[in-house]
């Protein structure tokens, strides 16, 4: 069996009179058009991989007609016989893969169909990659690199251990400032966020900590004789922060107020029982450090048009 992109994949149903499937082939694995395939089904909009069995046929572009059919369970993968079973995890976030990918077409004033016709696949795939979760394939990757002029490593979100916002700034971005109640939104309940601390010495020091909000003061785990220890019984600056670079936009919020130990034992237990995380940092830190905001301000960075 052999098909191109756009051709059509219908599985027959093995009962006489028995319901078929017909979907869009969207995807190749191989350059000769052997199977498996990316389908595009037409009674579910769902993309998945497909092993066709003997009860399949393709009907190239100039045959054949869609064919109405069940419907499948989305994020399932299509067995030989038509049957279906879960589809296999992918590595991290694929709906990232998407929109790195539209993040660069538009950066490169490219229209879907300019970069699916340059990347050898449908336009109604790439809309769906864009758009929605999926996990393309290797090859799949290798098209749409070359054809936007970029890496594999890029589109999957590659330099994991280098800082943050290296990509390019947006075209027209809107900066605004944010209201106390956004800032309370987007410090949520827990997560990682950062200290300004003066050290032993009275030169400036800033920590990562592990953070809980519980009733509107910021708090964290620590050792008494850590760095993070030095903000105890001061004024200090707490930020924590978001940088999209699939979209190269983001945020970041700045708390200022007075940190105090937390000493009352039961209060010590309500925030052990309620933490959310142990410290990442590991080893014994079972001093609480209460951080309550008298000054909280935010920024955030969009395109122009949000």
């Amino acid at each position: 069996m052999r098909a191109h992109l756009g051709d059509q994949l219908v599985i027959e149903s093995p009962a006489t009179g028995g319901a078929r499937r017909d979907g869009e082939i969207v995807g190749l694995r191989h350059e000769d058009g052997t199977p498996p395939y990316d389908v595009r089904w037409s009674d579910t909009d769902e993309v998945t991989l497909v092993f066709p069995g003997p009860d399949a046929h393709v009907h190239h572009l100039e045959h054949g007609a869609p064919v109405a059919a069940p419907q499948t369970p989305p994020d399932t993968q299509e067995t030989a016989s038509g049957s279906t079973a879960p589809r296999p995890a992918g590595a991290g976030n694929p709906g990232d893969v998407g929109r790195r990918v539209a993040a660069e077409r538009r950066r490169r004033g490219l229209s879907r169909e300019e970069t699916a016709g340059r990347a050898r696949m449908s336009p109604g795939y790439l809309a769906h990659l864009e758009e929605s979760p999926a996990d393309p394939n290797s090859a799949t990757l290798v098209r749409l690199a070359d054809a936007l002029g970029t890496t594999v490593a890029a589109l999957r979100g590659g330099g994991m251990d280098l800082p943050p916002g290296q990509g390019h700034a947006l075209l027209h971005p809107r900066f605004r400032d944010l209201d106390p109640e956004e800032c309370r939104s987007l410090l949520s309940t827990h997560g990682v966020g950062r200290i300004a601390v003066s050290a032993s010495e009275g030169s400036p020091v800033v920590v990562p900590v592990n953070y809980e909000v519980v009733d509107d003061a910021i708090v964290f785990r620590t050792a008494p004789d850590s760095v993070a220890a030095g903000a105890a019984e001061r004024e200090i600056a707490f930020e924590v922060d978001h940088v999209d670079e699939a979209l190269s936009q983001g945020w970041s919020v700045l708390a200022v107020g007075p940190a105090s130990v937390v000493t009352d034992p039961e209060a010590v237990r309500r925030l052990a029982r309620h933490a959310h995380s142990t410290p990442w940092a590991g080893g014994e830190r079972e001093m609480w450090v209460a951080i309550r905001p008298t000054i909280l301000t935010g920024r955030r960075i969009t395109p122009s048009d949000q």
